[in-house]
């Protein structure tokens, strides 16, 4: 079975309070259902991460692959800023590595440094930006 890790970086714990009108009003427990939901409905086995300490995600990073995990699908959130670090470690890492966003960052004129590492990256459709990155990650690791 396929392993896939889904990390949410700084703030994704607070969606559906936060920013509703960029960000909606589904809560993070609803989004981790739905995935759960599709993961179940795929037969693969998703791990859904909440950090707001990039040394935090860089650490379930290196666990991830000892634990043999397949695909990341991340939402770096706050990370895309200023995560360099992160950035190395996903360099580091042999993992395929999907970006998502749920607003389309290039609109808000914000770039993300991981973007350059990732495999593909899929923004401003909400929630659903993290169903279709599972289902391009589901391709990717069906590729194999």
């Amino acid at each position: 079975m396929k392993k896939i890790l889904v990390l949410q970086g700084p703030n994704m714990t607070y969606l559906g309070k936060r920013q509703p009108e960029l960000y909606g009003t589904t809560s993070a427990n609803e989004l981790d259902a739905l995935l759960q939901a599709h993961a179940k409905t795929h037969g693969y086995s998703l791990e859904i991460f909440y950090t707001h300490l990039e040394g935090q995600a860089i650490e379930r990073l290196y666990q991830a692959v000892t634990e043999g995990v397949h695909g990341l699908v991340m939402n770096p959130a706050g990370f895309l800023y200023s995560g360099y670090a992160l950035r190395d470690c996903l360099k580091a890492i042999n993992l395929p590595y999907i970006e998502v966003h749920m607003t389309n960052i290039e609109k808000r004129g914000i770039q993300s440094v991981l973007a350059q590492v990732s495999t593909g990256m899929i923004t401003g459709l909400g929630i659903q930006s993290y169903v279709l990155g599972l289902n391009a990650m589901l391709n990717l690791l069906n590729q194999d």
